[in-house]
């Protein structure tokens, strides 16, 4: 079984116990995996087209059941989640804002779902969109943002349930590289900060090297881990380390890596 462990260390936040996945249709998306995730890691899933990286976070985030084999959060069932201290947030590639409510609104829908009372929710989500950067654009609506504050209002959604365990489906994919080195730069220092544990999707080699803690390569047909791949640097990252020797070496290690897992998942 993979382990990865970050600094601080104590039950499992996140056991993959030979799950394996097959759609209604008979399609084999994931193949058994074994995988263990500590707190306070950030675990990037990368490989190519199909190899099942988000079928692997959905299973996570209990959206979907696997087929055989077993998911555990904090070492029990689902019904643990949502306790103290084992919170889950996802944030999906696509910001899916409510276009007709205004920012602050958009943050604050999941605390309205719990029944937290209007003053609680009102300093919560001010200190979300402080973390983001956005507390100028509380009053706007999502059609006056850019791409890359839509994304960040997304962010500071799952953030203003103070997650202790944060999902993201490759949220960052549709932006131009400026933006998006900026949003890895704030996700790196926000999850560091809160002590979050991150896991990942992304097809990007330098973000992954960037972000993660550690990396699971996967390969396809079926979807399978073929690798991982430890970044062993200080963190939170900053522009420094992004220009570093360290990290051209690191992003060609892992190109190597996802090149060979390109190849297994055509063979």
């Amino acid at each position: 079984m993979n382990d990865f462990s970050a600094p601080i260390t104590d039950v499992p936040v996140v056991d993959v116990l030979s799950a394996e996945k097959i759609f209604a249709n008979g399609f084999r998306g994931l193949a058994p995996i074994d995988l263990s995730i500590q707190r306070g890691a950030f675990v990037s899933l990368i490989g190519p087209s199909g190899c099942g990286k988000s079928t692997l976070l959905k299973l996570i985030a209990n959206l979907i059941e696997p087929s055989d084999g077993r998911v555990q959060w904090w070492r029990g069932d689902f019904s643990k989640v949502g306790q103290a201290g084992r919170q889950l947030a996802f944030v999906f590639q696509d910001p899916t804002l409510m276009p007709w409510a205004r920012v602050e609104n958009n943050v604050r829908l999941p605390l309205d779902f719990a029944g937290v009372d209007k003053a609680a929710a009102r300093t919560r989500v001010e200190a979300a969109l402080e973390q983001v950067e956005l507390t100028q654009a509380a009053r706007r609506y999502p059609r006056q943002l850019s791409g890359g504050m839509r994304m960040r209002v997304s962010i500071a959604r799952a953030l203003v349930t103070d997650p202790d365990l944060l999902l993201m489906d490759e949220p960052f994919g549709a932006l131009d590289e400026f933006t998006r080195n900026r949003l890895d730069e704030d996700l790196a220092r926000l999850s560091w900060e809160r002590g979050l544990t991150s896991v990942f999707v992304t097809h990007s080699i330098y973000e992954a090297v960037f972000l993660s803690s550690h990396i699971i390569v996967m390969a396809a047909a079926p979807g399978r881990v073929f690798a991982e791949f430890s970044v062993d640097e200080p963190r939170p990252r900053g522009e420094e380390f992004r220009a570093s020797a360290r990290f051209a070496a690191l992003c060609r290690d892992l190109s190597a890596l996802l090149s060979d897992a390109s190849f297994a998942s055509r063979g």
